[in-house]
């Protein structure tokens, strides 16, 4: 960004989501989710912590609208319910992958334990960073500007009468 003086940090979408997503039992919920964890008990032990650390993570991404309750039943049991990825919390599976990635190719000791395939042909799965034409953008090809249009919301809101 040429101008970092337009641009404040505590705008950042990044900031916004690391409040959702920051931890490391949320995002290993998420990748739970991926695995097929669906069930309280399988998320806290699956991920290691305890009940009262997963009810909190739970409650903060169902409230964030990347997770849904869903009730289920088993026979002679009361009704209890189970989590399942909303589209909101499918959206942020590249996010889940791109670290699960980095971490296969930089922090295994030789091959990674687990592969990422398409199901219909058991091709390896990626996440890069491409243009909206599919083009491949490496960082030094990479621009970031402030958005015009949310500038000028932010300029009408900063000019409205209080």
């Amino acid at each position: 960004m040429r101008d970092l003086s337009s641009w404040k940090p505590d705008h950042c979408s990044i900031v916004k989501a690391l409040d959702i997503v920051g931890t490391r039992s949320a995002l290993l919920i998420l990748r739970e989710t991926i695995y097929g964890t669906t069930r309280f008990d399988g998320f806290a032990a699956r991920v290691g912590i305890t009940d009262a650390a997963a009810s909190a993570a739970l409650r903060k991404l169902t409230e964030a609208g990347l997770l849904r309750k869903q009730p289920y039943r088993e026979d002679g049991k009361r009704t209890r319910d189970e989590y399942v990825l909303t589209a909101k919390g499918r959206d942020l599976l590249p996010v889940v992958f791109a670290l699960w990635q980095w971490g296969d190719q930089y922090l295994q000791d030789g091959e990674p334990p687990l592969e990422r395939l398409e199901d219909a042909t058991g091709e390896p799965v990626r996440v890069e960073v491409r243009s909206a034409s599919g083009n491949e953008v490496p960082l030094e090809n990479l621009r970031i500007r402030v958005n015009r249009k949310w500038r000028a919301a932010r300029e009408r809101e900063a000019s409205a009468p209080a």
